[in-house]
């Protein structure tokens, strides 16, 4: 298969940008506010105690409007059948292409990960290996103030946020990125200078 034919379509990266830059409220507000209900229940509960609670909603709500069109149709005299027609003679099946492409997208971004760490384990290049070992420190700090579930929160926040903050406030914030990354520019700089053997080669 070609390489080109194992990149995922640009149409789901359109829809996820739509949704974090909050295009259509209406439904970014849901997918909000359904996955951060989602994570702070499993940051209460266990996650098949909420599988069965969000199963037992729905159930509930099918099972209460079937009933209801049941006793509407009895009342009115009316044929139209089950209220669920439409949707039970959906094909729901995954084809065989569709789960073909996937997997194929999925293992070229593992090999790409793997190949990644080795060269960044086995310090092929001492500059990105030391920039890797400075955000493993970060991170355990980060983990030692935060769980898996409340960094999950928070990256939802920051995702339906963040996206609209700087499109607010864009020339203000690549103003002070540019400063940021300037100074980190001429810190590696001397870095690079003063410690030999990490000057990257070109």
């Amino acid at each position: 298969m070609d390489e080109k034919d194992c990149q995922p379509s640009p149409h789901w990266k359109h829809k996820v940008l739509e949704l974090v830059r909050w295009r259509d409220v209406r439904s970014s507000a849901v997918v909000f506010g359904s996955c951060l209900v989602l994570l702070l229940s499993l940051s209460v509960f266990s996650i098949i105690s909420v599988l069965s609670y969000l199963s037992l909603a729905l159930l509930s709500i099918t099972t209460s409007f079937r009933i209801y069109k049941g006793v509407l149709q009895a009342i009115q005299k009316s044929e139209e059948g089950h209220p669920f027609k439409q949707y039970l003679e959906q094909d729901v099946s995954l084809s065989n292409d569709l789960v073909q492409k996937y997997s194929d997208v999925t293992l070229s971004r593992i090999n790409s990960v793997m190949k990644e760490l080795r060269r960044l384990f086995l310090v092929e290049d001492l500059v990105d290996s030391l920039k890797f070992a400075l955000l493993l420190w970060i991170i355990t700090y980060v983990g030692a103030l935060f769980n898996g579930l409340t960094l999950l929160i928070l990256g939802l926040l920051g995702a339906f946020s963040c996206p609209i903050i700087y499109e607010k406030h864009q020339t203000q914030i690549d103003h002070y990125l540019s400063m940021v990354k300037n100074l980190l520019k001429d810190v590696l700089r001397k870095i690079q200078a003063t410690v030999p053997g990490m000057k990257k080669s070109e």
